[in-house]
């Protein structure tokens, strides 16, 4: 899968663009605050309907806009194509729809058009707390696997309707368990598929943690439920005088996290930023192949300001991997340094594009 072509309207500080893409790699450049990592929000936002970061979508518009739109135009290895158009209007909400048809539901859209992003928020997935872990795993197999979406959702809304009634002091059993059943069928599918996904790409994420750090050092990473030892049945019987004191849920799937071990000690106490950065970026790398190979389709590969941070040695392995383009499909990859591109390019034989970037305008440099 390849995204051929992207039209963006009052997108962050882009006002106005129409962009052919190379299949291959597309490499922008231009200093900070003038619009790389919004292009690639944009594409990020037509594969999922919503931006990388987690701001509130309104803060997508342009300053002084009141409508923001973006199209794009894909294509498979048939070279069938599809448009999506997402657009949002303040006050009024988003749209999202394919080949000129909205969606029922944004959920169906989830999986079309896989995507994974490397970005220098990414050592959140370390260093902040395991909402920050749950989101991402969440995301990621739920584009390969819609019934999960059903089932977190269906979970999700269940626990909303909980938290509730302990927050209003209702102590009426039956209420409870008619609530409490949806709960623990879908807690328990949860369960199983997550820990699934993370023994699935175990492996492969430290084979990508080695070739790119270049050292022994062994990376880890480990799913941690409150489901491996006990049922959700009787976790919510036996923590519901605490939760009606605290007025939510105290113990469920929904506060699950992920162990994240370098040389078996925790890199989020003892981890450099260099290490970190490696780190997060072979999760996100496993995370493309395990997509790759659920989902049958190639992701595309977003990689914002990858290079940052990183010593010498591994920026080379990093590019190493990228100009090895055949497996990775479409890449993006947003730069201040024009030799680290020039060197991405020379290595690559296959499709690239390089772009400029200045103050949300794009123009090719060839």
């Amino acid at each position: 899968m390849r995204l051929e072509g992207i039209e963006i309207l009052n997108f962050k500080n882009i006002a106005s663009c129409s962009l052919e893409l190379s299949p291959g790699v597309n490499c922008l450049l231009g200093r900070n605050g003038m619009g790389k990592s919004n292009l690639l929000e944009a594409v990020h936002f037509l594969c999922m309907a919503r931006g990388m970061s987690h701001i509130p979508e309104s803060c997508l518009l342009r300053h002084g806009t009141d409508l923001l739109m973006v199209k794009g135009r894909f294509a498979d290895d048939r070279n069938v194509t599809e448009e999506i158009s997402c657009g949002i209007v303040r006050g009024k909400g988003k749209t999202l729809k394919h080949d000129g048809k909205e969606y029922d539901r944004i959920s169906e859209h989830i999986g079309r058009f896989p995507v994974v992003t490397v970005t220098p928020a990414d050592h959140i997935l370390v260093s902040g707390g395991g909402e920050e872990r749950r989101k991402l795993t969440d995301m990621v197999i739920s584009q390969s696997d819609g019934a999960y979406l059903s089932e977190l959702i269906r979970y999700t809304r269940a626990l909303d309707s909980r938290n509730r009634m302990l927050r209003a002091g209702v102590r009426d059993d039956i209420l409870y368990e008619s609530v409490e059943h949806g709960m623990i069928e879908s807690a328990h599918k949860i369960y199983e598929r997550r820990k699934e996904w993370v023994e699935s790409m175990r492996d492969t994420f430290k084979k990508y943690y080695s070739e790119i750090s270049g050292t022994d050092e062994e990376a880890g990473i480990a799913y941690k439920s409150v489901l491996a030892d006990d049922d959700m049945k009787e976790i919510l019987k036996r923590n519901k005088g605490k939760d009606f004191s605290l007025g939510y849920t105290s113990r469920g799937v929904h506060r699950d996290d992920m162990e994240m071990t370098l040389g078996g000690y925790s890199i989020r106490r003892l981890g450099s930023q260099g290490q970190v950065k490696t780190y997060t970026i072979a999760l996100r790398l496993a995370i493309f192949d395990y997509l790759r190979q659920t989902t049958g389709k190639t992701p595309l590969l977003l990689l914002d300001d990858i290079f940052d941070k990183l010593d010498s040695g591994r920026v080379g392995n990093i590019m190493q991997m990228v100009s090895a383009n055949e497996g990775f499909g479409q890449i993006f990859i947003t730069d201040t340094n024009r030799e680290h591109l020039d060197e991405t390019l020379a290595a690559i034989s296959g499709s690239r594009k390089l772009l400029s970037v200045t103050d949300g305008s794009f123009s090719e440099i060839r």
